[in-house]
């Protein structure tokens, strides 16, 4: 057992590289063991173990940084960078972060949770390191994945590294089988050439003579490096990163621990923008994983034998909201062929898998590319399209230029199902959605909703294909009620008076109508007699009904699962010539943990809700 003597890179250090291959297969198992029981990003941090296992072994980490694009890939840097005895705490309340967090170890240079970002951040790191006295000088490590490369920010990073010629390696991990035939021993062998120091010490010294000695011998340089790049063009698809400015090696097999280190070795005393490209397989050494990467990419806890997922069953005549935009949007595009949808990357996470099998034409996948996703949606509306772009509320902020300029300045129908909006869980701080309200409803023309069941968004959903305004409804990770409590039409800008009361009003949104009407229950065995509204529309707002209801009363609360300032009951309170209690989130970065026990933590449970509202009721 290598593993359990592994405290730091320094003990990974004193392993033979004979015995790393075991070590993986121990850091492979322990990824199983827990993932199994905590849920997590499974299948990419598999495929990545020998590369982090090489990486701390030619590094000197931490002082030299690895940067993780996105970072779901970086379990196993966990275990081996000190964290290995807290492991099994992963996604858990208080305990590791499924992403690579600047508050958990000095081996983590960012808390990262968003694709694409990694080789801005290490350019950055690099650029600031050459200020430094030589002593102090460390090597920067970007780690990214063939996911990353669909954002154009990865682009914009590596087109200005390229540029600046800065002492900066990426390590590009790609999975994709169409590459897959070039990792061969022609490849390798040419690799293992360029890579050896003698043959850079030659390069870099004929370079100097021809600079120096041979008139016009940057004619000769030019050709010289041309010849090493149709050399490469040959056997290996390395060219666009040549053209930017790097580098390029491989690709390698990223499982061969022997090729990975020789490599890494050799590369890491080359000066400049380099890149590595290697190939792994998702999911390795796991067969679920390997043969379903996609359901074992995040998966919730499952049975280790089996494989199969431990889904807990929902409550009778519910389903998950996913679930019901993921029905209602095939159903409605069965009948209006304008309807077309759009994600970035994630069809299974967001529902659109269905719409996707069923209208394969007028399915778009953009890829991690928010920003163009919703630009594209533009394009489609202009063509009289009705597109509906379901994103992640955390992502979807990465397209706030384009919601403003190119859907709501234009006036543009696009439909934005902003899933996932609120408390997440166990993914935390790069992912809880708790910024689309403050950020959506500072929009000029753009209508926001959030339905209080799954009844609701179904209205909501169909409502909003008609509407012919760009739109966006967020609802949560959660499960919703699909008994219809009531038939009033849904009308733009109305809100739904639930219940009449005269002691306080409660205006609560989306997700916090169902928290709002057990809280009244609750207060009721009281003798407190409150009136419920479901907002239904942040924007525009029923001012009127607001107005109506809070008239006698001198209490008036808003609840919201999103900012408790800036958010609705900030734009409630901004219109009302009246005080009013905002409940909601703290203007601060939600770990992680389960949505439940988040949601208690922060009182927006039905007895937090009471207790809150009992309180300012007694102390008034």
């Amino acid at each position: 057992m290598f593993l359990e003597k592994i405290n730091s890179p320094l003990d990974l250090r004193k392993l033979s590289p004979d015995q790393l291959g075991c070590l993986s297969g121990e850091v492979r198992q322990r990824l199983i063991e827990v993932v199994s029981q905590t849920g997590g990003h499974l299948a990419s941090s598999l495929g990545a173990v020998e590369l982090i296992v090489a990486l701390h072994y030619c590094l000197n980490t931490p002082k030299d940084k690895i940067i993780f694009d996105v970072g779901h890939q970086a379990y196993a840097h966990k275990i081996l960078t000190g964290r290995n005895s807290k492991f099994s705490t992963l996604r858990q309340y208080q305990g590791l972060s499924g992403f690579p967090s600047k508050d958990e170890s000095a081996y983590d240079p960012f808390t990262s949770g968003h694709s694409s970002n990694a080789v801005s951040l290490g350019l950055g790191l690099a650029c600031g390191r050459d200020f430094l006295p030589k002593e102090e000088q460390f090597k920067v490590v970007c780690v990214i994945g063939d996911g990353s490369l669909s954002g154009g920010l990865c682009f914009e990073g590596l087109n200005n590294a390229g540029h600046l010629k800065k002492d900066i390696l990426v390590v590009l991990n790609t999975n994709e089988l169409s590459i897959a035939p070039n990792v061969g021993a022609i490849s390798n062998y040419l690799n293992k050439i360029i890579s050896l120091p003698v043959y850079n010490r030659f390069h870099d010294s004929v370079e100097s003579f021809l600079k120096t000695r041979v008139p016009r011998g940057s004619r000769l340089i030019k050709l010289m490096n041309k010849f090493e790049e149709g050399l490469k063009g040959l056997f290996v698809p390395g060219m666009l990163f040549e053209e930017l400015g790097f580098r390029y090696f491989g690709p390698i097999d990223g499982h061969d621990l022997c090729a990975l280190t020789s490599t890494l070795r050799n590369i890491l005393e080359i000066k400049g923008p380099r890149l590595l490209h290697i190939v792994t397989k998702k999911g390795k050494g796991c067969a679920f994983a390997e043969k379903d990467p996609v359901r074992f990419h995040g998966i919730s806890h499952f049975d280790i034998n089996t494989g199969e997922a431990a889904i807990k069953k929902p409550l009778p005549e519910s389903k998950s909201y996913t679930e019901i935009f993921r029905d209602k949007i095939a159903q409605l595009a069965q009948t209006d062929r304008q309807i077309v949808a759009i994600t970035a990357a994630m069809p299974e996470g967001t529902g659109l898998d269905k719409f996707r099998d069923s209208f394969g034409e007028r399915f778009f996948d953009c890829g991690i590319a928010e920003a163009h996703a919703v630009c594209f949606a533009a394009g489609l509306a202009k063509q009289g399209f009705k597109p509906v772009v379901a994103i992640y509320s955390t992502f979807l902020q990465r397209a706030y230029d384009q919601i403003i300029e190119d859907v709501s300045l234009q006036e543009l129908p696009v439909i934005f199902a902003v899933d996932r909006a609120g408390i997440v869980g166990e993914d935390g701080v790069t992912h809880q959605g708790i910024f689309d309200i403050a950020y959506l409803r500072s929009i000029p023309n753009l209508v926001i909703m959030a339905p209080g069941d799954g009844y609701e968004l179904e209205q909501m959903l169909e409502f909003a294909v008609r509407l012919g305004k760009p739109v966006a409804i967020r609802y949560p990770r959660a499960e919703a009620s699909l008994i219809k409590d009531s038939v009033d039409t849904l009308e733009l800008g109305r809100g739904q008076l639930i219940k009449a009361g005269k002691d306080f009003l409660i205006i609560a949104l989306g997700s916090m109508v169902v928290e709002a009407k057990k809280a009244l229950e609750l207060l009721s065995r009281e003798g407190l007699n409150g009136s419920l509204i479901n907002a239904r529309f942040v924007a525009p707002l029923d001012m009127e009904l607001i107005k109506i209801e809070s008239e006698q009363k001198k209490f008036i609360f808003t609840i919201e699962e999103g900012l408790r300032d800036m958010g609705f009951g900030s734009a409630v309170a901004q219109q009302l010539d009246k005080p009013v209690e905002r409940l909601g989130l703290p203007l601060e970065f939600i770990p992680h943990g389960s949505r439940g026990l988040l949601l208690e933590n922060y009182k927006l449970n039905a007895a937090g809700i009471a207790e809150h509202i009992r309180q300012v009721i007694k102390n008034a």
